[in-house]
């Protein structure tokens, strides 16, 4: 248990409004329909009201097509409300003058889907992305013309001219003004601030493109290139850390911020070694939207913070690995950073990556990576996985998502209140909790955060609490006895909280959501692990309380209550106006399979350990293997009708939930492996492997340097050893698997290496005093999917 060091955790919100004002500029527009999207200095607007953005990248072109919209409908599931992708310029020019949009490569049907699912979509259009992909983007064929890219050169502005007519003949009718999803469009990335290697070039001259020129002016050339071609969104944006080039006024800025920098790959200390990761100062709270606060870690605008909205694009929702940066990314420091971008200011976050996927192959038998990176994967750690796999960060990043899209009316108002100066914090100081206030008109949410990147943590316990001072009263957090947090664990709690007239003081609980059923409200809340939950309410603004099984105490007009946690409890509430509701807490685990959907016109929850997909009158669970899978649905569905490849084994009532208990049959897997040698194996598959399957992931355990598959030469799948299992999606190589099988091949981590080039020519050989390559564990694990018709 972490031993604190400070004497007390006190924080004062006397002064808690927020001067919010319409945003003057260029930065709205208005659909066919009439709906309205502006902005104020501190959030974007949907007529008129606050609209709390949650954005998350997905890679079209990085995804077989083929699966696309289930992937968009779990998104939208995981509360996430716009789309944003990059176009990257050589997967579509990759030869010059012969531009490609099919299959993987078509946009405008990928676009299409997120608006036939409800979502927005920023398409982010370069001509410079970065991401990953082979010089950032740009053709092998610009490299050595005489011109410089990413400058004004106007040799080079007429390429970029015609890539974006191009966009625009694919997105035209899709745009916002049109009455299509796409709202926004980001110009350039990290302009004047960062580049990609010339990949034809790496390993023999390492040459790198430019950062690039004309700064302000190039962005607003671009913008202006855009435009003419047709591309006229409400928004455009701009990345805007590392100094880099930002039209104030013209561009939204996006910011963000990684738990993870493999990019110090190319950083090496005096005596030429890789150096090591640094505990990041990404996990201490800051107020980004503060003119009192004009610059702070990775934040440093070239305008008055609170002039312009503190937005994000790139949260690290995952990293990729580098060949020299390997590691086992912890999922926990996804919702952390939500959380602590939220507690700055933010009312539009990002994900970079929300959706990892597979880089194309290209048409001259190039790979389009980054030549740092695995040629094919771009898993990225995602919250969800380059196969579709739904990971921890996921779970815990959608019920945040719930939180900031129910309350987005008040959460937009809020404001940063601090401790105090926070610019001196050492991020390895691990033993001290640390937190932070939005408040609005002395109601607010108390962030807490105990994840530190690259550094030890541990369970962590505050005797005393925390004491917010609101302008007119002091609340302690708990009233007694101590306030726990797990390790690597963040919350967010709120104080003073109006529940349809019944004043909750504080919830040592984080509410989830709030929704309505015939007339009475339900909120869900989920109880943090390493703390207990508990409920402090002003019984004046009560009417009834009935507690159940649970524990309450009155003293001093306020009851405090432990309540039982888990599903099937409640806390039934009558506020003093006469309004019926109902707390529900869950356990930490409960919550991770909480969702919250639109369906039959009628705002839900289910809960499943399955993964769930819900899409017209139809709901989807995504379930390994066979067995018993159970869904709870609150208030119930009209009627389940056919249920195809499951069967309804019994309905069941249990507290507010029906309970539906599905059957899936057990299916076994037939293939056959080979080993040949301990680093090559050659799989050979049965068709029924694959039949009824939504996935059939590999899974590879071995001791190596990189892992390699392919399929009758071709590489479909790679992967750097990170003592993780190796997992490849099969689903999307069925015909060509079943028809020529498949081998895999470890190449081997070499220890005590040397080359020796005595001559340039064929005189080059290796040395190694070591040399590991051994596979291990394999495993098939059948992914299936019940699909429930309602009626």
């Amino acid at each position: 248990m972490g031993e604190h060091k400070v004497n007390s955790y006190r924080i004062e919100v006397r002064n808690d409004r927020k001067w919010i004002r319409p945003l003057q500029g260029r930065m709205q527009g208005i659909s066919p329909a009439g709906d309205r999207i502006s902005f104020t200095n501190y959030y974007m607007e949907k007529n008129g009201e606050p609209f709390f953005g949650i954005c998350g990248e997905f890679h079209y072109c990085r995804y077989d097509e083929r699966f696309w919209e289930d992937e968009i409908v779990k998104m939208k599931l995981g509360g996430v409300n716009i789309v944003s992708s990059y176009i990257f310029w050589n997967v579509h020019e990759e030869l010059q003058g012969s531009f490609d949009w099919e299959g993987r490569r078509n946009l405008r049907r990928f676009i299409e889907l997120c608006g036939r699912h409800g979502l927005y979509a920023i398409i982010r259009i370069g001509p410079f992305n970065h991401g990953e992909i082979r010089n950032g983007g740009l053709p092998d064929w610009l490299f050595g013309r005489p011109f410089a890219v990413r400058s004004n050169d106007e040799h080079y502005l007429t390429n970029v001219k015609r890539l974006f007519e191009e966009i625009s003949a694919q997105v035209q009718g899709l745009l916002f003004k049109q009455g299509g999803p796409i709202i926004g469009t980001q110009i350039e990335n990290e302009h004047n601030h960062s580049a990609a290697m010339w990949a034809m070039t790496s390993g023999v001259s390492n040459q790198w493109l430019p950062s690039g020129s004309g700064g302000t002016y190039h962005m607003l050339r671009l913008k202006e290139l855009a435009v003419q071609a047709g591309i006229d969104t409400p928004i455009y944006t701009c990345t805007a850390w590392g100094g880099a080039s930002v039209p104030v006024g013209e561009m939204l800025p996006l910011w963000g911020g990684y738990s993870h920098w493999p990019w110090i790959y190319y950083g090496h200390d005096a005596s030429d070694q890789v150096q090591e990761h640094p505990a990041t100062p990404e996990y201490i709270f800051r107020d980004k939207h503060n003119n009192g606060i004009p610059a702070s870690y990775n934040f440093d605008p070239p305008y008055p913070p609170e002039d312009i909205p503190y937005a994000c694009c790139e949260m690290g929702g995952g990293m990729t690995p580098f060949y020299q940066h390997r590691f086992d990314f912890p999922y926990a420091s996804v919702p952390a950073m939500t959380g602590i971008k939220v507690a700055e200011g933010c009312n539009f976050i990002g994900y970079y990556m929300y959706h990892g996927g597979s880089n194309p192959l290209g048409k001259r038998g190039e790979f389009l990576n980054d030549p740092a990176t695995p040629k094919i994967s771009y898993d990225f750690n995602a919250c969800l996985g380059e196969f579709g796999q739904v990971r921890e960060s996921y779970q815990r990043t959608k019920l945040q998502h719930y939180f900031f899209r129910t309350f987005q009316n008040w959460i937009c108002k809020t404001k940063t209140v601090l401790p105090g100066d926070t610019s001196h914090m050492d991020p390895k100081d691990t033993d001290t909790l640390r937190y932070a206030v939005r408040s609005y008109e002395g109601s607010g949410i108390l962030f807490l955060n105990n994840y530190q990147d690259h550094a030890r943590t541990c369970d962590l316990s505050i005797p005393e609490g925390i004491t917010i001072q609101t302008a007119s009263e002091k609340i302690r957090i708990p009233a007694e006895g101590p306030l726990g947090l797990g390790k690597d664990r963040c919350a967010m709690l709120p104080y003073h909280f109006d529940m349809d007239g019944v004043t909750l003081k504080y919830a040592t609980a984080q509410l989830i959501t709030r929704i309505e059923n015939e007339g009475k409200s339900y909120y869900f809340f989920a109880q943090p692990e390493g703390m207990i939950a508990e409920f402090a309410l002003d019984s004046a603004s009560l009417a009834e309380l009935h507690v159940g099984e649970a524990l309450a105490e009155e003293k001093d007009g306020v009851i405090y209550i432990r309540p039982s946690v888990g599903w099937e409890r409640q806390i039934e509430l009558l506020s003093a106006g006469g309004k019926r509701g109902y707390i529900i807490t869950l356990t930490d685990k409960q919550s991770l399979g909480f969702w919250q959907a639109e369906f039959q016109d009628k705002s839900r929850v289910f809960m499943t350990d399955a993964n769930l997909l819900i899409s017209g009158q139809e709901i989807k669970l995504e379930t390994v293997g066979g067995g018993e899978v159970e869904l709870r649905i609150f208030p119930d569905v009209n009627g389940l009708g056919r249920v195809k490849d499951g069967e309804l084994l019994e309905k069941k009532q249990e507290g507010l939930f029906s309970v539906y208990r599905l059957g899936v049959p057990y299916r076994e897997s037939h293939y056959h492996i080979e080993r040949v040698g301990e680093d090559k194996a050659v799989f050979t598959f049965e068709r029924c492997t694959f039949e009824g399957m939504k996935e059939v992931l590999l899974q590879v355990h071995y001791e190596g340097d990189i892992g390699y598959a392919f399929i009758d030469g071709e590489l479909i799948h790679d992967n750097f050893s990170d003592g993780k299992a190796w997992v490849i999606g099969l689903k999307s190589y069925e015909d060509k698997l079943l028809e020529k099988g498949m081998y895999i091949y470890i190449s081997p981590l070499r220890r005590g290496s040397r080359i020796h080039s005595d001559t340039t020519m064929a005189g080059w050989s290796e040395q190694a005093q070591e040399m590991i390559a051994k596979l291990a564990d394999i495993r098939i694990v059948l992914v299936r999917e019940i699909s429930i018709e309602v009626m």
